[in-house]
């Protein structure tokens, strides 16, 4: 008990401490910048640019799949949060009190999008204050589909390979509109270990990992209505384009080009 109420104290002790003009300044002024730039990587780190990217998805353009995929994934009550989930959030307080050190970090959407383009990677309870300062004042700033729309071009989706546009034409060949629920759903599995997890691509073969992952993500897409019972078995069995079997299962295509120089007569 004596620890939840040092933990709800510091909490209380931070939103005090955050209504200081310095601070405020500084929370305000960082937070512009996310409203107003676009986040690239940039050799080890990202870095907010002011023109969009080339390569920038609007999200409009970004199919359902893989949208709701990655939100299923990663922050399922993002449409419903105020950018922190505080119940999480005080569970991870805990266990870093306990322990010491920040143990995990209980992200959401936005915060993740903070964190990266804003801060840096340190895992210490004042990176994580700073984080959910920012994260609250970002989410006053923007609306939900425009921290996404950001959040979906920045993330990291194997190596060297960032935001949604660039994967689904490396891993699938097609542009991120044309994405299906399958497909979606082995790109949002790569999130938490994009680099390790892209391993199935590699191998042209989903590994055990990825496979439970997939399903799980399909079928969570199934729970929230995304998909129905039926397309979630379809897809579930149906292998992705670059697994070995897919290619077997492919019909070849007749080369007509052997007839191009025969003459026809009546």
């Amino acid at each position: 008990m004596l620890k939840r109420v040092l933990i709800l104290f510091t909490l209380f002790v931070l939103c005090i401490v955050s209504t200081g003009s310095v601070l405020y300044f500084y929370v305000d002024n960082e937070s512009e910048k996310l409203v107003q730039g676009y986040p690239v990587w940039v050799k080890d780190h990202y870095e907010l640019v002011k023109s969009k990217p080339k390569n920038w998805v609007e999200l409009k353009m970004i199919s359902d799949s893989i949208k709701w995929a990655i939100i299923l994934s990663e922050d399922w009550a993002f449409y419903d949060h105020s950018g922190v989930d505080f119940n999480q959030l005080e569970i991870v307080l805990m266990e870093s009190y306990e322990e010491g050190k920040l143990t995990r970090g209980a992200s959401t959407i936005t915060q993740q999008l903070v964190k990266n383009a804003l801060l840096t990677q340190e895992k210490t309870l004042i990176r994580k204050f700073k984080e959910i300062l920012l994260t609250l004042m970002v989410e006053d700033k923007m609306t939900k589909d425009q921290i996404l729309e950001k959040y979906l071009n920045m993330i990291e989706l194997g190596e060297n390979i960032y935001g949604v546009g660039e994967a689904s034409k490396y891993y699938f060949k097609k542009s991120s509109s044309k994405l299906n629920p399958k497909e979606g759903a082995f790109l949002a599995m790569l999130l938490p270990s994009p680099v390790r997890y892209s391993q199935s691509y590699r191998s042209q073969e989903l590994t055990d990992f990825a496979k439970e992952q997939v399903s799980n993500i399909l079928l969570k897409m199934k729970q929230a209505h995304i998909i129905s019972e039926v397309q979630r078995e379809e897809f579930d069995n149906k292998p992705l384009s670059f697994e070995k079997r897919a290619q077997i299962a492919a019909p070849k295509k007749t080369d007509l080009s052997v007839f191009d120089d025969l003459e026809f007569y009546e």
